[in-house]
């Protein structure tokens, strides 16, 4: 039987929920959380609780962390020794690189020909300003976020530079600037993809008087059968990365759908509440094929 990690976050919905199905399967249970590996380098062995990694049969990467940061990226880098030494990861610690931060997603996605929102980035306070002023609303996003924490929303007219000076201030010297759209009947969409094949999706609602969809701020889950035009819009951004689960966030438009961002890591509990789908189950006898393959 095979000996698989997940890597995530212990208490964690989604990461308890994944390497519980991975118990069930294979009979072998092991959560790492990325705090308590160390890396060797003068050996070339990375351990947890005393295991080295390597010597699993391979590893499912759920969470790197609780909190998106540039730190991930650290973290990252431990995975892809271990997957160049011939750890089988999935998704490849490569691939979740190019997505992890929000610029490097956003720029890949345009060379990519994906259909994005209005979107600008700058460093520079009077041109932040003025996109505002473009824009008539916009939406400040951190480089390294979910759940739509630290985002701001502004709205032009007076005091905007004092705000945009505050938020640059905090953390943010570069700034991601995007046009605040009208969700189409207060919904986004969570287009999933596993192994490469369109899975399902489902819709986030936002709650009244929210700007923002996510459960976080008090959105719910409802299932939703897309046209065949957003489920071809969100494979050609997700194809440009490679990753084996993933959601891609897309928004409906007069102009046709629009993506926000591809999930890193990709979520289970919009599929189970909406749909009752169990997509941890259903990565776990992706990852078993790919092995016994």
């Amino acid at each position: 039987m095979k000996r698989l990690g997940v890597v995530g976050v212990p208490g964690g919905w989604s990461s308890e929920r994944l390497v519980d199905a991975l118990a069930k399967k294979t009979g072998y249970r092991l959560l790492i959380d990325m705090q308590g590996l160390i890396f060797n380098v003068d050996k070339g062995t990375v351990l947890f609780q005393g295991e080295d990694v390597s010597h699993l049969d391979g590893l499912l990467i759920k969470k790197i962390g609780a909190r998106y940061s540039p730190d991930f990226l650290d973290r990252l880098e431990i995975l892809r020794f271990l997957s160049e030494k011939g750890l089988r990861i999935f998704s490849d610690p490569r691939s979740i690189m190019r997505v992890l931060d929000r610029l490097t997603c956003t720029v890949t996605m345009k060379l990519g020909g994906v259909p994005l929102p209005p979107t600008r980035i700058t460093e520079d306070i009077t041109e932040a300003c003025r996109t505002v002023e473009e824009f008539g609303r916009a939406i400040l996003k951190p480089l390294y976020t979910t759940k739509a924490r630290g985002m701001m929303v502004l709205e032009a007219g007076p005091g905007v530079r004092e705000k945009v000076e505050k938020y640059r201030k905090s953390g943010n010297p570069v700034m991601y600037i995007q046009k605040m759209l009208n969700l189409h009947e207060g919904r986004d969409l969570g287009v999933v993809f596993l192994g490469g094949k369109y899975l399902s999706t489902y819709a986030r609602v936002g709650k009244k008087n929210q700007w923002n969809t996510t459960t976080h701020y008090g959105g719910c889950y409802r299932p939703y059968d897309p046209p065949r035009e957003i489920i071809d819009t969100a494979s050609q951004a997700h194809k440009l990365f490679g990753l084996d689960y993933t959601t891609v966030d897309v928004v409906e438009t007069d102009l046709g759908p629009l993506v926000f961002e591809v999930s890193a890591f990709g979520g289970f509990r919009g599929l189970m509440e909406s749909r009752g789908i169990e997509a941890a189950g259903l990565f776990v006898d992706y990852v078993l094929e790919q092995l016994n393959g």
